[in-house]
């Protein structure tokens, strides 16, 4: 008999999920609280209880050859870097590629998710279901993907500010943020410089008469492009890269990052230089905020101290009078009302997951959670190797170590990250890109063989060790092989080219090449020849 299987969420992680459901001879069953597929990267003009909720502007930070699913790159004419518009677009390609949306149930939330009483034998789940019309029922099912996301509850910390009560103006939270259109002409405060703090601010520099942006600690600052004009992550993201990370000291690849970042724009004369070294904490994505700062739309300030009616005064005692509006981009917390409270075993009620994905507390690994962690990389490639694998271990593929062992390798995770990110909440979320997929990768079988690449398909293993660590890369071998991995690999320069063939540029002529050669290389022997007859002084005249 089938097992059955409930995911929770139709976004990024619910629908490659329910396609590894099926590709593991599962039968997916998916229960999306919306109208449609999407999750994240759907923009509504209003936010919605406990759902993600994103700004109208939105332009992902990740490239679509590095950020794609494994086995359906993005289509060659699309951006590199994709508003949010067309990110849902994708993911509507994906879904009727691999006919996904036949298993998704819409306007259908999940009330709870609790073992059965037999769950030590059968590891199955009862999941109480609301549909459109307000009934509800009860399923059963042998295993729960939970792929309901983590920016769901907007953190506020309004108690931090003295006289934040005395404020006459708007406060609200970047998860409540659409357009600038409401600040038009005014005088805003952004707190909180992560991505979307920056990318608001910089919006908002272009509407508001003034702009101001708060932070307690800076951030260092780099565009989606580098050298040449190439995407970042492809840039950057890369084994070869990874390999000299590891040999060379720490303190000398920060130096040399620094120094890199700084030529470009200097972030101690911009009013961004960080508290914390390059390498430590993830960079903020954002190609115009330095540009914003130069000419003077966005002022650059500390932490805010206190509030005096519409007065801000910040903690180096600067006041900036007449402030319209307060937008705190100051993070999310996570929440999963729906399932046990006995998951919440970590020391900050976080949930503790084994490899970010399964909580060594069950009986039986018959749950797993989607998409809960933090990464200096894109998100969808570790997501889809994380259902990869959750699949074949509810399939009963794969199995877990012991829980004692589980626990041990947690916290010596959350150990390492704790220098970096001091709250044990946050450092349990952050992995190392490539090593996180490769410990994934060897779980599932399909982690690349760098050395037989190189032996058996040098064009491959050449791109695949020091070209971008794209996802096809876990496609060429094992579980789930992809026949058209390997072609995806040797033309993924041409997809992130196709999109930006838009205007014609004749190649030079080879004769017209060579003609200026040989008439420039001539000159210059003529010239040789009267310097030397006429005895002329080339350089300098030394006597």
């Amino acid at each position: 008999m089938t097992e059955r299987v409930a995911v929770i969420g139709a976004g990024s992680s619910g629908l490659t999920s329910i396609k590894c459901c099926l590709d593991e001879g599962l039968e997916p069953v998916c229960f999306e609280s919306s109208d449609d597929i999407g999750g994240l990267w759907r923009f509504k003009e209003k936010p919605e209880a406990d759902r993600c909720s994103i700004y109208r502007s939105v332009i992902v930070n990740t490239s679509k050859e590095m950020m794609c699913y494994s086995d359906f790159p993005v289509p060659d004419h699309y951006p590199n870097f994709m508003h949010n518009s067309m990110i849902v677009q994708y993911f509507k390609l994906y879904a009727e590629h691999f006919n996904l949306l036949k298993h998704i149930y819409f306007q259908t939330t999940v009330r709870s998710v609790r073992q059965r009483p037999d769950f030590s034998d059968s590891g199955q789940w009862d999941v109480v279901t609301v549909d459109r019309d307000g009934q509800e029922e009860t399923h059963v099912f042998d295993g729960v993907l939970v792929c309901a996301g983590h920016y769901t509850q907007p953190i506020k910390p309004l108690s931090d500010f003295t006289g934040i009560d005395t404020f006459p103006g708007t406060i609200i939270h970047s998860w409540e943020y659409k357009d600038p259109d409401p600040y038009l002409g005014k005088r805003v405060v952004v707190v909180g410089i992560g991505n979307s703090g920056g990318d608001i601010a910089v919006e908002l520099s272009r509407a508001c008469e003034k702009t101001f942006l708060s932070t307690r600690k800076g951030a260092w600052v780099i565009g989606r492009m580098v050298g040449r004009g190439l995407p970042l992550d492809m840039t950057m993201v890369r084994r070869v890269r990874d390999l000299i990370y590891g040999l060379l000291p720490r303190a000398l690849l920060n130096w040399f990052g620094e120094r890199s970042l700084n030529q470009r724009h200097d972030h101690k004369l911009y009013g961004l230089q960080p508290a914390h070294r390059l390498l430590d904490q993830r960079t903020i994505i954002n190609d115009d905020l330095p540009g914003r700062i130069l000419v003077g739309k966005l002022v650059m300030k500390p932490n805010v101290q206190k509030f005096q009616g519409s007065t801000v005064v910040f903690d180096d005692g600067t006041v900036e009078e007449k402030i319209d509006a307060v937008i705190l981009c100051t993070g999310y917390d996570y929440r999963f009302p729906f399932l046990p409270a006995s998951l919440n075993s970590g020391s900050d009620g976080d949930m503790k997951l084994y490899r970010r994905v399964f909580p060594p507390s069950l009986e039986r690994p018959t749950l797993a959670i989607m998409g809960l962690l933090q990464t200096k990389g894109p998100i969808m490639p570790a997501v889809e190797l994380q259902a990869r694998w959750a699949t074949r271990v509810i399939a009963g593929l794969n199995h877990l170590p012991p829980a004692e062992k589980m626990d041990k390798i947690i916290e010596k995770d959350i150990q390492a990250n704790l220098k970096s990110y001091p709250c044990p909440k946050l450092a349990a979320l952050q992995v190392d890109y490539i090593p996180y997929l490769d410990t994934i990768a060897k779980e599932v079988g399909v982690c690349p063989n760098i050395a037989w690449l190189l032996l058996r398909d040098p064009a491959v293993g050449l791109r695949v060790f020091f070209g971008p660590c794209t996802p096809y890369q876990f496609r060429l071998s094992g579980p789930g092989h992809w026949r058209g991995a390997r072609q995806a690999i040797l033309t993924q320069w041409d997809r992130v080219a196709k999109p930006m063939k838009t205007r014609p540029i004749p190649e030079p002529s080879s004769f017209s090449l060579f003609f200026w050669l040989g008439l420039s290389g001539g000159a210059a022997v003529i010239f040789a020849l009267m310097a030397m007859q006429k005895k002329i002084p080339l350089f300098l005249n030394i006597d």
